[in-house]
C-alpha cells in the first residue's frame, strides 16, 4: 500500500477545503492529531507512516459536510478518499474515528443520518488516531481537551461509552497537550 506524503495530504486539504478558513482550521486540527498520537508510538508495534497518513486524513470529511449532521464527516470522508483512489486502509481513518467508535445500535437507537452499520477501529493503528482525536477540538477557538473533559463530555452518550474512553486512557494514558487547555 502507498501511503500519501504529508505534502500530497497537505494539497488534498487545500483542493477540498471550501475556504482558506476552513482548510486552516481542519489541517491544524488534524496537524495536532498527528503530534498527539505520536507521543503514544514508544512502546507500540504498529505502522507510524499508517497512523500519520490516518492522522492527518481523518477529518477531510468535514469540507464536505454544508449544513449536514457532523456526525456525517467521517462517511463523507471515507467516501471521498475512496472515489481518489485510496485504499480503505487508508478511508477507514475518516470512518471510524468519531467519538469512541458508533456501533450499528448506535446508528439505529439514535437514529443517526449515516448508514447503519459498524464505525468502529478495527486495528491498532486507527484506534490510536480515534484517541488522539480525542484531545483536540476544531471549536472556534480550537483548544486542547483533557481526558476529564473528554470523558464528562462523551457522557451524554451513556455509560457504555465512558467505559470505552476509560479503556482507551488506560491503554494508551495522556498526552502532553498544548494551549488552551480545557
Amino acid at each position: 500500500m502507498e501511503i500519501p506524503t504529508d505534502r500530497e495530504i497537505r494539497a488534498l486539504h487545500r483542493d477540498h477545503a471550501p475556504t482558506r478558513s476552513s482548510f486552516e482550521l481542519v489541517h491544524e486540527h488534524c496537524q495536532v492529531v498527528c503530534s498527539l498520537a505520536s507521543q503514544f508510538f514508544p512502546g507500540l508495534d504498529i505502522d507510524t507512516d499508517l497512523v500519520r497518513a490516518g492522522a492527518l486524513l481523518h477529518d477531510i470529511g468535514v469540507y464536505r459536510l454544508e449544513s449536514t449532521a457532523y456526525v456525517r464527516h467521517g462517511v463523507l470522508g471515507h467516501a471521498l478518499l475512496s472515489s481518489l483512489g485510496f485504499p480503505v486502509e487508508i478511508c477507514r481513518f475518516a470512518s471510524c474515528h468519531t467519538g469512541v467508535g458508533i456501533t450499528r445500535d448506535d446508528v439505529v437507537r439514535q437514529a443517526l443520518p449515516i448508514p447503519v452499520d459498524d464505525y468502529l477501529p478495527r486495528t491498532p493503528e486507527e484506534e490510536l488516531v480515534l484517541y488522539a482525536d480525542k484531545f483536540h477540538s476544531k471549536r472556534q477557538p480550537p483548544v486542547f481537551l483533557t481526558g476529564d473533559t473528554y470523558a464528562a463530555e462523551v457522557a451524554r452518550f451513556g455509560a457504555g461509552k465512558v467505559a470505552r474512553f476509560a479503556e482507551l486512557r488506560a491503554r494508551y494514558g495522556e498526552p502532553t497537550l498544548g494551549q488552551p487547555v480545557i
